[in-house]
């Protein structure tokens, strides 16, 4: 009997210490509420502590936690629609004030959803596309570009610094969004976009853009080359040119030395004998005649002449 005593006393006291004490961990700190309103100072240090039975401890926690927003389509100042991503961290800086405004977590994520989004919106609404997608140190080597043509282009400024950069418009959108975080007792660590991308249809368009960019790339490459080509042909005619035109005129000079030759031997062959001469160009004129042809002379002519001597000789 006594010693069901001792166990039902060591229950008791159990009971009663459990209801009593709790265990803050390291990385949370924690207020004591009752019948719904905080009751002393905010505890941080980690260990063992003390409560009535009829108090409760809210617990909250002390590191960095994360928010994701969900993917957001916003127009930019330029009208292109664009999906938004972007993500945050932040921690509970006074649990007090964070108790009375929103309660917990979940509650604090849901007035960070209305908050970050809000001035997301904003943000992006009144900003050029390429002050998001840029960075303030953007800069372009022409050297290492696949088109050096495009530092040329009128309607590409490729040396163009963004005012703001994803940088600066990040840590603007910071700015704005702590100014309303100290009334829900949270401090607002760093806000990231973490993707920006172009909707479906805004998607096709620049796509298309882009494949024509390309195509139009391409067709002045062709260009280019079909007159770099024709310039090549072109050169080669006339080359080829020159070189009959210099062949014809060394062949015209060889011919024209050909007949001087010939000439002065024919003249030196006719000075040495004139009468032979003239008597083989005698023969000469009469070797067209054929087979069956017949002969006539006159008596006083030269062949016959020539042949009456041959025949008396």
């Amino acid at each position: 009997m006594k010693s069901l005593g001792l166990i039902i006393a060591l229950l008791l006291f159990l009971i009663i210490g459990s209801a009593c004490t709790f265990v803050l961990d390291e990385a949370d700190q924690a207020i004591i509420v009752q019948f719904g309103e905080p009751r002393g100072d905010l505890i941080s240090e980690p260990g063992l502590k003390f409560k009535l039975p009829w108090q409760q401890v809210r617990r909250f926690d002390k590191r960095l936690l994360n928010w994701d927003g969900d993917v957001t389509q916003i127009p930019t100042l330029g009208r292109e629609f664009i999906l938004v991503d972007t993500t945050a961290r932040w921690r509970i800086e006074d649990p007090l004030q964070f108790l009375r405004s929103v309660r917990d977590e979940r509650g604090a994520r849901t007035r960070l959803d209305d908050i970050i989004d809000s001035v997301v919106r904003d943000m992006v609404s009144s900003t050029e596309l390429e002050e998001i997608i840029r960075s303030r140190d953007w800069s372009v080597d022409v050297d290492e570009l696949e088109d050096p043509t495009l530092a040329q282009r009128d309607d590409v400024d490729l040396q163009m610094r963004p005012k703001l950069g994803r940088e600066l418009l990040e840590q603007e959108i910071l700015q704005r969004a702590r100014r309303l975080m100290p009334e829900l007792g949270i401090e607002l660590h760093d806000v990231r976009v973490k993707r920006v991308n172009y909707i479906d249809s805004v998607r096709r368009q620049v796509e298309s853009r882009m494949i024509a960019e390309r195509q139009s790339i391409a067709e002045r490459f062709r260009a280019e080359g079909q007159g770099q080509a024709q310039e090549i042909l072109g050169e080669m005619a006339r080359e080829l040119q020159t070189i009959r035109s210099e062949a014809a005129k060394q062949a015209e000079e060889i011919r024209g030395q050909a007949d001087a030759d010939a000439t002065r031997i024919y003249g030196q062959a006719f000075g040495a004998d004139p009468e032979f001469y003239a008597f083989f160009r005698t023969l000469e004129t009469y070797r067209v005649l054929g087979k069956n042809s017949t002969l006539m002379l006159r008596a006083d002519s030269d062949f016959f002449r020539y042949l009456e001597k041959a025949q008396a000789d």
